[in-house]
């Protein structure tokens, strides 16, 4: 999850490079050597030997202040936890990132970091906060208003002089937004308050934000869904079989991935079930350890779902013959042009396939006309590997592209094009000035 958020390394990234550093990199006078523990683990377990080790350094290079009187024990997320290894961490703690940069690629070098990092500062003291919470009541004409703020101070740093751990960008917009600065020990119990300056900002309920690879496998883990040895597996099928792209680092879901989700909800509503998963999860685990017997708890599976699998092939609605008219001819038979689903989502063939093999690709308009040409309209395009890009309906007489989202408000500051350029923020691509997207749709729409 880390290395996602802090790396920007794929699960699928992530793990290739962290085998490379378990099997063992060559270094000088100590030939291979397996710079980590093994990976495929979720234990936070660690020996007694490595344990001395890393106190032993945190003593010596940050002081007593920074070491625990007693080592720190850490519960796992999940019951079903893999414990047989130990936590994940490097072989030896003396073998510091920067002393051993130069036998290491970039991202060798970036992951053994982050895992050494890592591994001391969960082994040190926490950081301390003084922390402020302020209510101001306000007295209206008619209502009392209460108001709430706070603020904090770091007191003592602990583990953070050696690792912080990274969030994704709606969890960081989200703690600035709540933490607002007030002057500690300025600030007294009944202390009178002027106002100064009165902002009218208004804000809009914003949908939950979608999965990043970090963000899913952590849901994966708190309902004890796969482990570690399948979370990078799991993330490559989604996106392999086309069902979600990756679009800035966030997961989003393709036509054909509502598709097949509305499908296998619908027939097969048990197996996709968290609590339904989470237990064959359990259950593979007794038949590892000898506990349970796998032929009784293949076949309690297995009878049902033959069951709900034939009722599927006989009821299921075969969405290839739900073919929806386009209003069109084709423009070579003259046969009509009819929407039909491929690969990568929707397209536009003709209905006397395969006789005519004419296609188009299948264009959704997203409301605005073309900022460039100013006759065709804005539509959302689809690239090869699935990625959402945005142009002009009159393509090729007009090559408007833009992988961010436009908005039909012009740019205050230039009469630019502005696209979205995150959760809060409009972009102008002409002057490339940045504006809060509420602040400025609401000023289009009073205009």
């Amino acid at each position: 999850q880390d290395a996602s958020r802090k790396l920007g390394f794929t699960a699928k990234k992530t793990m290739s490079v962290a085998q490379q550093l378990y099997e063992g990199i060559e270094l000088d006078g100590q030939g291979t050597t397996g710079l980590i523990t093994y990976m495929r683990t979720d234990s936070t377990n660690i020996s007694d030997v490595a344990s001395n080790e890393v106190r032993n350094y945190i003593k010596d290079k940050y002081g007593k202040e920074y070491l625990p009187k007693v080592p720190p024990k850490y519960k796992t997320r999940t019951q079903s936890a893999q414990e047989a290894h130990e936590a994940i961490r490097p072989t030896s703690v003396m073998r510091k990132p920067k002393a051993i940069k130069k036998y290491l690629s970039r991202d060798q070098f970036r992951l053994y970091r982050l895992i050494w990092q890592r591994f001391v500062a969960s082994q040190m003291n926490p950081a301390v906060y003084k922390t402020l919470s302020v209510e101001i009541i306000g007295e209206g004409a008619e209502n009392e208003y209460l108001l709430r703020a706070s603020g904090s101070q770091l007191e003592f740093p602990g583990f953070l002089v050696v690792y912080e751990e990274g969030r994704d960008e709606d969890q960081t917009e989200e703690d600035e937004a709540d933490s607002d600065t007030i002057p500690i020990g300025e600030i007294k119990e009944k202390q009178k308050q002027n106002l100064e300056e009165l902002y009218p900002d208004q804000h809009f309920t914003q949908p939950p934000p979608r999965y990043t690879e970090a963000s899913l496998v952590q849901t994966l883990e708190e309902n004890g869904i796969g482990r570690p040895s399948t979370y990078a597996a799991i993330l490559s099928t989604i996106q392999n079989r086309g069902y979600v792209v990756r679009e800035n680092k966030r997961l989003e879901p393709t036509e054909t991935g509502f598709l097949v989700n509305d499908l296998v909800v619908e027939y097969f509503p048990s197996i996709v079930d968290i609590n339904f998963t989470s237990h064959l999860e359990d259950d593979l685990d007794l038949i590892a350890s000898g506990e349970a017997d796998w032929v009784e708890i293949v076949r309690e599976f297995y009878g049902p779902f033959s069951e709900r699998l034939a009722h599927a092939e006989e009821d299921m609605p075969e969405k290839k013959a739900e073919l929806q008219k386009v209003g069109r001819e084709c423009p070579r038979c003259g046969h009509d042009l009819i929407i039909r689903w491929g690969r990568y989502g929707k397209f536009i063939s003709c209905s006397n396939f395969p006789k005519c093999r004419y296609t188009e690709p299948y264009l959704e308009k997203i409301g605005m006309r073309c900022p460039v040409c100013e006759e065709g309209e804005v539509v959302r395009r689809k690239t090869r590997k699935g990625r959402t890009f945005y142009g002009c309906s009159r393509y090729p007489d007009c090559d408007f592209t833009s992988w961010k989202q436009p908005v039909p408000t012009p740019c205050p500051n230039c009469g630019g094009t502005l696209v979205i350029a995150n959760k809060r923020d409009v972009q102008c691509r002409d002057c490339e000035k940045t504006f809060l997207q509420d602040k400025v749709l609401k000023e289009s729409e009073m205009a």
